[in-house]
């Protein structure tokens, strides 16, 4: 019934109505007593957007050129005898009129801004190189400290590991240097029965012998690979036939293992 006075952007008629509604909304006991209530907030949200809307279009847009105008204006700029010349408005721009605009604005900035940090003030640099130097000798020796037992086990590692390649390969040379004629079977050679793992490392290891030339494998008769050594305990080489080396990539299931 107040719709009109209610929309009025002079009236409080609606923020009355809403604090009444929250005064009766305390006594509320009933379903039909929330529904009318959930129905006035409905209304008066309606009448709040269309409230809105009215003050939106009622405020005044910028006009840049009447802005223009103002500002010429306050800077000395006299249109009459510019129209009266037909000459262009900037040959009566006074020279001071960038002043007058400065003094105009001084008046609306009585204090400086305050300026505030985002994230904090940051810290600089320390000037002084010595000290990033100490830290770094530092950071070195504790990063030597803590890589020293690291680099010990890869060494040992690595020693163990060189040892066990010249034990296959003197196991090898005894075999062969025992029975020269007969080939030695590289599957029986390897294959750990009890050991999968095990029967993976041999083939590591001996890939090893025949990538530095020490120990080569061939196919015989049944297309099975045969191994011997190269040179044997004494220097001796049983092969002298010179060809190119291929690398070959074997697969093992544990199914052919077992």
């Amino acid at each position: 019934e107040n719709r009109e006075e209610m929309l009025s952007s002079k009236s409080n008629r609606l923020t009355e109505a809403l604090e009444e509604a929250n005064k009766l909304f305390d006594g509320v006991c009933r379903a039909r007593e929330a529904v009318l209530d959930a129905q006035f907030l409905v209304l008066a949200s309606n009448l709040g957007k269309e409230k809105a809307n009215e003050l939106h279009s009622e405020m005044t847009a910028f006009d840049s050129a009447t802005f223009a105008e103002d500002l010429l204006t306050t800077m000395g700029i006299n249109r009459t005898e510019i129209e009266e010349n037909g000459s262009e408005p900037g040959g009566f721009l006074p020279s001071d009129a960038w002043d007058k605009v400065g003094e105009e604005a001084l008046k609306h900035f009585r204090r400086a801004p305050t300026f505030h940090y985002m994230l904090g003030s940051f810290k600089s640099d320390p000037p002084v190189a010595r000290q990033r130097i100490e830290r770094q000798k530092k950071a070195s020796r504790g990063e030597a400290k803590r890589a020293m037992p690291a680099q010990l086990k890869k060494m040992e590692e690595s020693h163990e590991e060189a040892t066990e390649i010249e034990r296959i390969l003197g196991i090898l040379q005894t075999l062969f240097e025992n029975d020269p004629d007969t080939p030695i079977s590289f599957f029986d050679f390897v294959i750990d029965p009890n050991s999968f793992a095990r029967t993976v490392e041999n083939m590591f290891h001996v890939s090893f012998l025949i990538r530095d030339g020490l120990a080569e494998i061939k196919l015989d008769d049944d297309g099975l690979p045969v191994i011997e050594p190269t040179k044997s305990r004494k220097g001796v080489e049983y092969n002298q036939e010179s060809g190119a080396r291929n690398q070959v990539v074997m697969s093992l299931t544990q199914q052919e293992w077992k």
